[in-house]
């Protein structure tokens, strides 16, 4: 299986990286007409004089502090010049890293912009085929080119900073119109984390921790009560505090030194100022295998950012010894809930925030560096029910890229849910690669970016320290990679917890059913079928549903008052019965894909609520309720159904039931079906991906 397709062994990369050493050498940063000549030359490519009436358009790859290489290409000429709010996601360009991507993959998400639509607009006017093979030899030669140049390449000596290919096309070939480039000194690279070590973070047999006290609620003692409380055994634990004696019945180690063997894990919850002298100790005494740096105040502020990057550098430098040195989670960073660990070291105590256990056998993880985004998410929404739940902080250390990549090899992991805020240089590349091989795996990562404004990025370098960087080429670059991305926290819900769900139906296509006892429930679906990129279409159902439904219909008394189409109004009339029978009829139909389904719960006929007093025993409670008749359906069906109870809190108990018995639930129809639309085009997108790619 190939996960990405290296450009870096042709023979354009190889001549393109000696031009640009030449020129590095020379101390130039730009190469004159000759070097471009030749370089374009490696590649097979030449300039020429732009037709009459040609549309423009610009290839680019330039360098990013986050991802590396990224190609791009879009509009050109006048449009260039256009501010990028006048165009909707994916028209003006599309971009994404060198290394994941080819040029047919590239020449299909170029299909998006408005560029592409001009070409093929010219094309059919002027009654030829548009250039789609000349297009793709032309990113794949700008890849190779790129590939001479990649910055992260160990020892290299030169990096390319840019390269510009202005072009045209008559609709029917594409010429370049000018070409320019520009070279210099590769980023510093830093040390490889052993990240083979976020088994011992995430399942310590020893856990120790700096900072409990031993007489008031601090910080340190609320996880001390934690990790007693969600079942870590005193017998595992060690609190480091001079005196000995104990805590909470855990026992009290004098110091680091006083340790035998080692820790897997350290918490350490102490003072910031604290920290600096306590990290040196941590990396001197080789006790300890994995470290979780709680407090704040070490980079987030003007005045912390530079003690904070020299303690960075130091950690660093520790990897480089024999066992890799520790490993460090945070700083200014929650802690991490690790059900298969069996540890809660979040310092929030229990009784504010339980975690019940949703599912048989969780599956997700969500990851982020705001430790209060987990909270609030977790605390709105429990059915999004994640295995583990790591707090990143500042990533002093451990980075986004590092725990990606540990959990893209996880067998025991379908979903990963992630709080962004900003990557540490050429992160974001590690990202998109583990976000690939996660793909690659069959698994979903949905991403959520903050710091999308001017204001929103100087609050994330005062949360975490974190660079926010470029939104737009956020999301194109790991979209293209294979996540979802969204910058709407309630999309984010909505996408996790649906990737969570319905992880294990398959997506078939884009047919959509719909069908409700509230007639605005079935025109709200079918309005909200049609997305910013990707719209499902409402499917045409076969004379075999058709059938079974007028049947149900008849039953019910309903046939004279309800026409049978998609999307399907069956009447405040229709009881349990016949919602979850139309519901079965629709899921069968081999011409439909996915089915959202209204459950009307305010209507007479549907038991809905926890306790009837009108009628005794129509409720949840008996067997022929909605709750206990659906989630057999939802289970023996290999098609997405999202079930809608769009009322109020009277009937929290109708949808918490369906939900604990894996019913994919939501409580505004268009809500719901907007996010169907989202993930249908993810999974989708993902398919191709991995058929493209290597893996199908």
């Amino acid at each position: 299986m190939t996960e990405v397709r290296s450009h870096a062994a042709s023979p354009a990369a190889g001549e393109a990286a000696r031009i640009y050493h030449t020129a590095r050498e020379a101390g130039r940063a730009t190469l004159d007409a000759g070097e471009l000549a030749r370089l374009l030359g490696a590649a097979k490519l030449h300039t020429a004089t732009a037709p009459a009436g040609a549309i423009e358009l610009s290839i680019r790859v330039h360098a990013t502090r986050e991802f590396g290489l990224v190609l791009g290409a879009g509009v050109g000429g006048l449009d260039a010049a256009l501010d990028p709010a006048n165009f909707a996601r994916d028209r003006a360009a599309v971009h994404a890293a060198v290394e994941l991507t080819d040029g047919a993959d590239f020449l299909a998400r170029f299909r998006r912009t408005i560029t592409w639509q001009r070409i093929a607009a010219l094309a059919a006017r002027r009654g030829v085929q548009p250039p789609e093979a000349a297009l793709a030899r032309l990113f794949e030669a700008a890849l190779q080119l790129a590939a001479g140049g990649l910055p992260d390449t160990p020892d290299a000596q030169v990096a390319l900073h840019e390269l510009v290919l202005d072009c045209a096309c008559d609709g029917e070939a594409v010429q370049i119109v000018a070409a320019r480039c520009s070279v210099g000194a590769p980023p510093l690279l830093r040390v490889a984390r052993p990240i083979h070590k976020i088994d011992r973070l995430l399942h310590p047999e020893r856990i120790g921790i700096v900072g409990a006290s031993a007489s008031g609620m601090n910080f340190g003692r609320i996880i001390l009560r934690n990790l007693l409380g969600s079942g870590c055994p005193p017998e595992r634990l060690c609190v480091i505090r001079p005196g000995g004696g104990e805590i909470d019945g855990v026992a009290c180690i004098e110091n680091l030194a006083a340790i035998e063997g080692k820790l897997d894990l350290l918490i350490v919850a102490v003072a910031a100022d604290a920290v600096y002298p306590l990290v040196d100790e941590i990396i001197a005494a080789a006790t300890v295998e994995a470290v979780m740096l709680i407090p704040g105040g070490l980079g987030e502020t003007a005045k912390s950012r530079e003690p904070a990057a020299a303690l960075a550098a130091r950690i660093n430098a520790a990897h480089a010894r024999g066992d890799g040195g520790p490993i460090f989670l945070g700083a200014n960073c929650l802690g991490v809930v690790s059900h298969p660990g069996r540890y809660d070291s979040w310092f929030i105590p229990l009784e504010r925030l339980p975690k019940p256990q949703k599912v048989p056998e969780r599956r997700a993880v969500m990851l982020s560096q705001s430790g209060a985004f987990m909270i609030t998410r977790l605390s709105h929404n429990p059915w999004l029910d994640p295995r583990y739940m790591i707090a990143m902080g500042n990533q002093t250390d451990l980075t986004h890229g590092d725990l990606l990549s540990w959990f893209a090899a996880r067998e025991d992991v379908d979903s990963i849910g992630i709080y962004v805020e900003g990557f540490r240089d050429l992160d974001g590349l590690a990202f998109a690669r583990a976000v690939r091989r996660a793909v690659l795996a069959g698994k979903q990562v949905v991403v959520y970016k903050s710091g999308r404004s001017e204001a929103g990025q100087a609050g994330v370098m005062g949360h975490t320290a974190s660079i926010a960087g470029d939104p737009v080429l956020f999301a194109a670059v790991l979209a293209q990679a294979g996540a979802i991305v969204t910058d709407d926290v309630e999309v984010f819900d909505d996408l996790f917890y649906m990737a969570g769900t319905l992880h294990a139906k398959r997506i078939g296509g884009d047919r959509l059913a719909a069908a409700s006892g509230a007639g605005f429930e079935a025109v709200s679906a079918a309005d909200a079928s049609v997305g910013a990129t990707f719209s499902m279409r409402m499917a045409t159902l076969s004379a075999d549903t058709f059938a079974r439904i007028e049947a149900v219909l008849a039953e019910k008394k309903l046939a004279a008052l309800v026409e049978v189409r998609n999307p399907l109004d069956m009447n405040p009339g229709a009881d349990d019965d016949a919602h979850v029978r139309i519901t079965a009829a629709m899921a069968d139909d081999p011409g439909v894909d996915a089915v959202v389904v209204g459950l009307d719960p305010t209507a007479p006929m549907v038991r809905a609520l926890e306790q009837s007093r009108l009628r005794p025993g129509y409720d949840l409670s008996d067997p022929e309720s909605t709750v206990h008749t659906l989630p057999p359906l939802v289970a023996r069906t290999d098609k997405p159904i999202v079930a809608v109870v769009d009322a109020g809190r009277l009937y929290d108990a109708m949808a918490a039931g369906l939900m604990d018995r894996g019913v994919c639930v939501f409580r505004n129809v268009a809500r719901g079906t907007r996010a169907l639309v989202r993930y249908v085009e993810a999974r989708m997108d993902a398919e191709r991906i991995r058929r493209h790619f290597g893996r199908s």
